[in-house]
């Protein structure tokens, strides 16, 4: 099995080609041969799973360092599951280059979400044991990378600015007033704080966007409440 062209498509080039063949190689196709010696590709896809996971959590944690291990979970496993991974598969066109069985040959086995996305993680382990944890993780951040950035953080973080607002117009009978204190770094990962004022408690948050750092805040000041409220 030549794997050049497999090696131009991820960008990366592996120095015992043997376990790019393997990571390739679907028990289907190895039941039916008859040379000895050969793996499957379950061993490296059992590695690949837990070294995608721990690659997309990185990039996660450094994108979103404003997110709890709750929300960070719930896109994890969002980013990490069959359908989602035969779609990095596919990308990288990985379909054609899996070894199968007959059986699987003839029913379409090289577009089942299930086999891509077994091969993607198998390709994840053999590139960790062949260059390590920074080749695995610039895999992760060439196929991962761009949704990550394009998460709607409203629909994963719990919307603290509505239950601040409730509380604020029931007690105070008037709104949450947020004001924003400023923003630094770079403007790919730029960082906003604002502070919230709520009747007499004050809070602030930071975050990647404004929303963002604007529900931290509110988070912030709903904690600050609570707390007050526990000592009354």
């Amino acid at each position: 099995m030549d794997i050049s062209e497999l090696e131009n498509k991820i960008g990366y080039r592996f120095l015992s080609p043997r376990l790019c063949q393997q990571a390739m190689r679907h028990r289907s196709y190895i039941n039916e041969q008859t040379e000895s010696g050969l793996e499957d590709n379950e061993r490296l896809e059992f590695l690949g799973d837990a070294v995608l996971s721990l690659c997309v959590s990185h990039l996660l944690m450094s994108s979103y360092p404003e997110l709890q291990e709750g929300a960070l979970s719930k896109i994890r496993a969002s980013l990490v599951n069959d359908q989602s991974l035969a779609v990095r598969a596919r990308s990288l066109f990985l379909g054609s280059f899996i070894l199968l069985g007959r059986g699987e040959e003839m029913t379409q086995g090289r577009d089942k979400d299930s086999i891509l996305a077994g091969a993607f993680e198998a390709l994840m382990g053999a590139i960790y044991l062949d260059g390590g944890l920074d080749a695995a993780l610039a895999l992760a951040t060439r196929c991962f990378s761009g949704d990550i950035r394009k998460l709607n953080l409203s629909d994963i973080i719990q919307d603290h600015k509505s239950s601040l607002q409730e509380y604020t117009q029931a007690v105070y009978k008037t709104s949450p007033v947020y004001e924003i204190i400023g923003s630094y770094g770079p403007d790919h990962e730029k960082k906003f704080r604002y502070s919230v004022t709520a009747g007499d408690i004050v809070a602030e948050g930071t975050g990647s966007s404004k929303q963002a750092a604007q529900q931290m805040a509110a988070q912030e000041a709903l904690k600050r409440i609570q707390s007050s409220t526990e000592n009354e």
